[in-house]
């Protein structure tokens, strides 16, 4: 049991070629089945945080590896997107550009020997990222509301919330920043 959440990381970053080669096969649904893997790894994301915490098989590789396959599971999702035109440019920069900045923050805060867990707020983000992208790529009408697409709806929620999580890091470690 103890590595099974190393191999739903593992099994997290095997998809993302898949996922990707969804978009370029151009066949009709091909967002379907995108949207469907991009789910299915995000759920990988949830369960294996959860059952290393239940059974205490915290390991080093997750440690490293966990975010690595979150942030290229995202970063895929986004600049595909963006290359199908659901996307622009700049919330892809933002999103893209916060992880950059919280990875690296987290970097510096453990060379200071400090852990900086996620807040709420960015484990709101990623739901509501996590959400959004799901219903862009699963295109139901459904899921819009006034002819808006619900999903854009909770991407721009995203936005919002990456950049407050992101002053919110860096406001609660100011610490890790001095010297």
């Amino acid at each position: 049991m103890n590595k099974l959440p190393n191999y739903l990381t593992i099994a997290r970053i095997v998809l993302v070629p898949f996922f990707i080669l969804c978009y370029y096969t151009g066949l009709p649904g091909w967002n379907y089945w995108a949207g469907g893997i991009f789910i299915a790894a995000s759920l990988t994301d949830m369960l294996d945080g959860y059952l290393a915490r239940r059974f205490a098989c915290v390991s080093k590789f997750g440690k490293l590896m966990d975010p690595i396959a979150d942030k290229v599971l995202f970063t895929s999702a986004l600049l595909l997107l963006l290359a199908w035109g659901k996307v622009g440019p700049v919330i892809c920069i933002i999103l893209i550009g916060r992880e950059f900045i919280i990875s690296g923050f987290r970097q510096l805060a453990a060379s200071e020997g400090v852990v900086i867990a996620a807040g709420w707020s960015g484990k709101l983000k990623t739901i509501f990222q996590l959400v959004g992208i799901s219903l862009i790529f699963l295109e139901n009408p459904l899921f819009s509301l006034w002819n808006i697409d619900m999903g854009i709806i909770l991407i721009y929620i995203s936005v919002f919330l990456s950049i407050w999580s992101c002053i919110e890091y860096m406001v609660k470690n100011k610490e890790v920043l001095k010297g």
